[in-house]
């Protein structure tokens, strides 16, 4: 969708990555939106405010104590006149002060008093985004509702170390503020839709770990497409080479056990679609340093069962009202497929044969299994898949919610 006439509230926060919101205010008004400004007073020191208000085309706020713009309680009327508010970059601290109620100032007092949705592209060093506080903060913050873009993988512009903390593109952004804004009028607004893609690492060793093929291409077409229909959709990914889906909240892991976290911090929600290929088995005791070879026999693993996310939640007391699961099978699928919805409480199961080249591959041919029987779908690419499914997910929910 378009940006026409539609009024964002733009905090630029304080990074390097501020400069990014020089493009990013043009990207805003190239496609018809008027974008006011709200700096922190960190942000100025890396972009003027001067150049920010040139490019938007009015003026830059950022004292919360400001007398005359306080007079009619400025904080209240910026937050309040917003159709969608984005913070770029969002840092580590204002993540922390956001899931903490925290409103010390006039970026801070807006994101509290908005009732518009709220975007944020958060950058920062790998090691901060990664760090188990700023997890906690994201999961809050997602299951508040906030959506998120990016970080991207990428060199740090102040540090010069790879890892994930870029902030995403302009261009990113943009087309995660169209997502957001046009969740109002799909078939799925008003909805929270839970996803898992990718596949789990279990770590053996430090350097070793049991995993399986899953590109997380599958799982990933489908929280855009469900975002698309105006779903907000949280995504529990699993590692993979993708970027995250424009206008989803992603939530990024490493093994079953950090996912079932995730999906649990994630509920409730109306419907869930676990795609994620988990890993079925994680050793025992993962070795603190690397298991060496010494040319005897090869040390034995003891392997126990992960959990299982689908009956967990499929049989759980949080139960969305419609819970979808994937069958990836190499034979048997029907029968595999039928035997996995009545063990796992799931009301539908998107069965694939993955004997050929499906895992990290372009297309996929898959089967609806459900109680009332078995939809056979041709051969389609995976986004295809994820839009026909999406819309399935969507009349099953129906306007009032029930499966």
């Amino acid at each position: 969708m378009s940006l026409f006439d539609k009024r964002i509230l733009l905090i630029v926060g304080g990074g390097i990555a501020a400069y990014k919101c020089l493009d990013l205010v043009r990207r805003l008004r190239e496609r018809g939106a008027k974008v006011t400004p709200v700096m922190t007073r960190s942000a100025a020191e890396f972009v003027t405010p001067l150049s920010i208000g040139a490019l938007a085309g009015t003026k830059v706020y950022g004292e919360l104590f400001d007398r005359d713009d306080e007079e009619d309680v400025g904080h209240i009327r910026l937050a309040r006149g917003a159709d969608l508010v984005i913070v770029a970059p969002a840092s580590a601290a204002r993540m922390g002060r956001m899931a903490a109620g925290i409103g010390d100032d006039l970026a801070g007092a807006v994101l509290l008093a908005t009732r518009a949705p709220v975007l944020l592209a958060p950058a920062m060093n790998p090691a901060m985004w990664t760090h188990p506080a700023t997890r906690r903060n994201v999961e809050t913050l997602a299951r508040d509702g906030i959506r998120f873009v990016g970080p991207n993988r990428g060199e740090m512009a102040e540090s010069g170390e790879a890892g994930e903390g870029r902030m995403a593109e302009p261009l990113e952004i943009a087309a995660a503020a169209e997502a957001v804004l046009g969740e109002a009028r799909g078939p799925l607004a008003g909805r929270h839709v839970l996803v898992t893609s990718g596949p789990t690492h279990e770590p053996i060793d430090p350097v070793r770990y049991i995993a399986n093929r899953s590109s997380g291409r599958q799982g990933h077409a489908i929280a855009a497409s469900l975002a698309r229909l105006g779903a907000r959709v949280t995504l529990v990914s699993g590692p993979v080479a993708l970027p995250d889906p424009p206008g989803v909240s992603t939530v990024h892991v490493e093994t079953g056990r950090e996912m079932l976290g995730a999906v649990e911090a994630a509920l409730p929600a109306d419907a869930a679609v676990f795609v994620a290929a988990v890993a079925d088995w994680r050793t025992q005791d993962d070795a603190a340093h690397k298991i060496k070879k010494t040319g005897d026999a090869p040390p034995a693993l003891r392997l126990v069962e992960n959990p299982d996310i689908l009956r967990t939640v499929g049989t759980g007391p949080r139960r969305p009202a419609l819970v979808v699961g994937f069958a990836a099978e190499t034979r048997d699928l029907l029968e595999n497929a039928a035997a996995k919805l009545a063990r796992k409480g799931a009301d539908l199961i998107v069965a694939n044969d993955v004997s050929g080249e499906v895992m990290g591959g372009e297309a996929n041919t898959v089967h609806l299994v459900s109680r009332s029987g078995v939809e056979a779908w041709p051969t389609l690419s995976k986004t295809e898949v994820a839009e026909r499914l999406a819309l399935d997910i969507a009349r099953r929910l129906g306007p009032s919610g029930g499966a």
